[in-house]
């Protein structure tokens, strides 16, 4: 019987494997294809996860991003795998630590038609600004949180002596980047957030 994290690993590894895959083979037809014609540029739309011109004319304006839903944060490949074992999302409020992060989401999948259980997996995404993820940081830090840095960002992770279940010594970890927090209940979880869509 597969335990809740070798399970989950089955399916982050596959959900990366189809991710990659599905990345790796698009072809010159898919980027024609994404060129936009005159008639489309003239009186598009900005879609979900896309920013109005105006709204980047001023440097001094922040960009202000769509928060995703469940289903447009992680890719659409991983959201299938996800629903083919009956796994569905459940949004919550973005907590940094114990903070709530207004300008976000945290979504749980796990399978919500039975008995309750340990089988889930945790995807968060949040714009915040530079004082609020310093001060987040310093207080998880404080709490015994792990702080490193890489060229990616700066992640947070729980303390791997007190977390649950660890996957590659990381449990729920937060990535901080530009005015973006992102967080998964592992670290690797991370790579399945896609938004904004490029």
């Amino acid at each position: 019987m597969f335990t809740s994290r070798t399970r989950f690993g089955a399916i982050t590894a596959l959900a990366l494997t189809t991710a990659m895959l599905a990345t790796g083979c698009a072809s010159a037809d898919d980027a024609a294809e994404s060129t936009p014609s005159a008639e489309a540029s003239s009186g598009a739309t900005p879609t979900a996860g896309e920013v109005d011109a105006d709204s980047t004319a001023d440097p001094e304006v922040p960009v202000v991003l769509v928060t995703p839903t469940c289903e447009e944060m992680i890719g659409e490949n991983v959201v299938d795998d996800f629903m083919s074992i009956g796994w569905t999302p459940k949004a919550e409020t973005f907590y940094l630590g114990n903070i709530e992060v207004e300008d976000g989401v945290q979504c749980i999948w796990a399978d919500y038609s039975g008995a309750q259980s340990d089988q889930l997996q945790k995807f968060g995404w949040a714009q915040i600004a530079d004082e609020d993820a310093a001060a987040g940081q310093a207080a998880l830090v404080q709490e015994g949180w792990v702080r490193e840095e890489a060229p990616e960002g700066i992640y947070i992770t729980e303390n791997p002596e007190t977390a649950f279940a660890p996957v590659d010594g990381y449990g729920v970890t937060y990535l901080f980047t530009d005015g973006i927090v992102i967080l998964s209940d592992t670290k690797q979880g991370l790579l399945l957030i896609e938004w904004p869509k490029s």
